[in-house]
Formats: structure tokens, C-alpha cells, sequence
């Protein structure tokens, strides 16, 4: 069945291309108009192409079905350029993309892990341990943190400037991806310099081996299906790839410290538990419920039916990642910030902030549970940081991709975090 014919069988919104709506409504685009029409799919157009748009655990499960999409055309060239760039893993398919994803789920041991936490716990303290007399912006504080954590961890040595402009290159990676203008080409320069350092990173080490840490070692040692090395360009969009997605989390982090400020009774189950599971539960809810991802494409690889509908390869699917987190039909009292529903298994099927499937051969983010791991460590330390937010814009845009807070998440403290207890 053509994409044309969708329409007729999948409501549709009463605009005949969704593109400006999409702009304007953000995060909120595809749970509107899954709420106005009554069905957790519809068919419009986007940039006048035609595409079915999904939310739910149901269609999260159809979406990941192993080997049913592929990303190749489903997301903007200008967001792929920026986010993973072309010839990365996420662009690959079967064979190739799970002999290419082994070699960052390799990097992802709880060994891995437990040295991350480690290096990221001595970074904040560095950075926040002290008096902070005058406001300063958190956003900018801890993506400089998550950068020097990425570093550190993947044993690339780095100057302060340098560590200065990677975190420069690395949040606008992600949070230019969905904008336009002067921002998007700012972005596109520092992705341009970033690969750039990069690649001479893995030259050096290819001249000198370990002279850039285990991280580069890897990428270099690595062999696809077909028995080839990767060259040094992808090699270093590897390294970006890595790299990259850690500083991210520092959005996240922002997020956490956003939600302890405006949901008060949730800090103070926090402290009541005190505990690593709360912790962690604490940084889940926030994924579930702030901003980021808003949605992932996908390209119909085999075709298949789901719910009677005939789906053709090359159709464009779009599932919501943010509006399946927040679906009522999977979370009760979908809006409401509560972490201990995590203690409580809810809604595991429709938890895909960073993605859906199997971790092992699908798409799902392999450094999710990174991402759980420097989180907690993060919420664990913020929870007891006695930093206090002067008046300010709390605000967080629905139409940015990601969105800060908008005046950036001001914070300031009279006293060393180690003279502080909460009570």
C-alpha cells in the first residue's frame, strides 16, 4: 500500500503538511494531535513527504521489531550530520551495524561504568565543592564537568583549552541539531573542528600506540564485517559518537537539578530514602518526563501489518520518543513527577527516552545504562550540594531541541557543600 492512501485509512490533522506545526508545538507535536483525533497514529506530511507518526508501548514494540528500520532517510541530513554523522553505526544496517555496535556495548562494561562514576564524582566536587557567592549558570558548569568526565574516562589527555573547546564543539553537536540559521552553521563549524581534532588523535595513536587512551586503541583495533580497520575519518566519528552522547547527559543533569528546585516534595523523598536506588530512580523520572529526544525515524526495511495496515519498504515512520514517556495509558498520573513509580516497575515498555528494542542487536542507545550511571551520580551529589536558586526564569521552551532553562538554571551557595546538611 502507498503512503498516499495512509490518510485514508489513519486520521489525519486538518493541516495538509505538518511541517510549521511541527516547529511551533515541538516535544508536543504528535501527543496533540494523538489526543485530538483519538489514535495513537496518524498519517500527515512533513516537508511534504508523507509519514505515519506513532506514540505508545505498543507501537514502541512494533517500531524496534528487530530488523524492521532502518535510519538511513529517516531523520534530516542536517540533524544526522550534526548528531552521528554519515558512515557512523546509526546509519548501519544487520551485520554490519551489530558487528559495528559490539565495539561500543565492549565499552560499556559495568567495569567501564564503575571508573566513569568515579572520574565524574571527583569532577563535580572539583567544580562544585567550593562557595559560590555570585549566580552562576549550571548549564554551562556541568556540561564543562561532562567533558572533562568523557575525557578522563576515555584516557585522552587534554589542556584546559582543549577541554575548553571540546565542550564548545560537543554541546553544540546536540544542541543545534534541530535549529536553523546561524546557530545550525555555528554548530556545523565546530563539528568541522571537532572531527578535525579528532582525527589527528587517531593518526597520533596510530603512529604511537596508547597515546590517546583505550577509547582511540579500540576504535583503531576494530574490524567491520568485511575485515577492514576503520579509516581515520570514521574512526573519528566513532570517537565523536562516544564522546559526544557523555556530555549530553549533562542536559539531564540541568533537568535534575530543575526538578529537586520545583518538585520539593520529590527531594524530599530523596532524602528520606538516601539510597543509591533512589538516586537512580530519581535521574529515571527525569529522563521519562524533561525534554530531549523528541522523536525518532525510521524507514520500513521489510514490510509487514500491524493493526491491518500494510506497511511498504522505504515508508517514513516517526515515533514519539518524549510524548510515549509521558502516554497515560502507560504511566498513571503521566504528568506528575514522581520517581518512586520506577521502585515499582511501571510502565517499562514505554520507557524509551534514549530509544526502544534490544540493547544487544537493536538501536536502543547503548550507553543508556552510562547514562543511568552518571545520572545517579550526579542526583546522589546535587541532592546534598546546598545550592540555592536565585529568582529567576524556570521556563523550559516545548519547541527546542533540547530546550535550557531560560535563564540558563542560575545557581549560588554562602558555604562549601561539605560544611552543608539538609534538613
Amino acid at each position: 500500500m502507498s503512503e498516499d492512501h495512509r490518510a485514508g485509512l489513519l486520521p489525519s490533522p486538518p493541516e495538509r503538511d505538518s511541517t510549521l506545526a511541527f516547529l511551533r508545538e515541538g516535544y508536543d507535536f504528535i501527543s496533540n494531535r494523538c489526543n485530538a483525533l483519538g489514535s495513537d497514529a496518524f498519517a500527515t506530511r512533513l516537508m511534504l513527504r508523507p509519514v505515519t507518526c506513532l506514540r505508545g508501548a505498543e507501537a514502541a514494540t512494533m517500531f524496534y521489531a528487530p530488523g524492521r528500520m532502518s535510519r538511513r532517510g529517516a531523520m534530516p541530513r542536517s540533524v544526522v550530520r550534526l548528531l552521528q554523522d554519515h558512515g557512523s553505526v546509526q546509519v548501519l544496517d544487520g551485520a554490519a551495524h551489530r558487528q559495528r555496535r559490539a565495539l561500543f556495548l565492549g565499552a560499556m562494561t559495568p567495569e567501564r561504568q564503575g571508573a566513569a562514576r568515579a572520574f565524574h564524582a571527583q569532577e563535580l566536587a572539583a567544580a562544585l565543592d567550593g562557595p559560590i557567592p555570585s549566580p552562576v549558570r549550571f548549564d554551562r558548569l556541568i556540561e564543562h564537568v561532562f567533558c572533562c568526565t568523557a575525557l578522563r574516562w576515555s584516557g585522552i589527555p587534554c589542556s584546559q583549552r582543549s577541554i575548553y573547546r571540546r565542550t564548545q564543539e560537543l554541546v553544540a553537536m546536540f544542541a543545534s541539531a534541530g535549529r536553523i540559521g546561524p546557530a545550525r552553521l555555528r554548530a556545523a563549524c565546530l563539528r568541522e573542528r571537532s572531527e578535525r581534532w579528532a582525527r589527528k588523535e587517531i593518526a597520533m595513536a596510530r603512529a604511537e600506540p596508547a597515546a590517546s587512551g583505550w577509547l582511540v586503541d579500540a576504535l583503531i583495533a576494530h574490524r567491520d564485517t568485511d575485515g577492514a580497520a576503520l579509516d581515520d575519518r570514521s574512526a573519528a566519528v566513532e570517537l565523536l559518537n562516544v564522546l559526544r552522547p557523555i556530555v549530553a547527559v549533562s542536559r539531564f543533569a540541568t533537568y535534575a537539578l530543575h526538578a529537586m528546585a520545583v518538585h520539593p516534595e520529590a527531594i524530599e523523598w530523596l532524602w528520606s530514602r538516601g539510597d543509591e536506588d533512589a538516586a537512580r530512580a530519581f535521574g529515571d523520572e527525569v529522563r521519562r518526563l524533561y525534554p530531549f529526544f523528541p522523536v525518532i525515524g525510521g524507514t520500513v526495511r521489510t514490510p509487514f501489518t500491524w493493526r491491518g495496515l500494510r506497511f511498504e519498504a522505504g515508508e517514513w515512520l516517526l515515533l514519539d520518543l518524549h510524548g510515549t514517556c509521558r502516554d497515560s495509558a502507560a504511566w498513571p498520573e503521566a504528568l506528575r513527577f514522581d520517581p518512586a513509580r520506577h521502585l515499582r516497575g511501571a510502565g517499562k515498555g514505554a520507557m524509551i527516552p534514549q530509544g526502544g528494542g534490544d540493547m544487544d542487536t537493536g538501536h536502543r542507545c547503548p550507553g543508556e545504562p552510562l547514562t543511568q550511571a552518571l545520572l545517579t551520580e550526579t542526583v546522589a551529589f546535587l541532592s546534598d550540594a546546598g545550592l540555592t536558586l536565585p529568582d529567576q526564569d524556570l521556563s523550559l521552551p516545548r519547541n527546542r531541541f533540547p530546550p535550557r532553562p531560560l535563564d540558563g538554571l542560575l545557581v549560588q551557595r554562602a558555604l562549601p557543600a561539605s560544611d552543608r546538611a539538609h534538613g
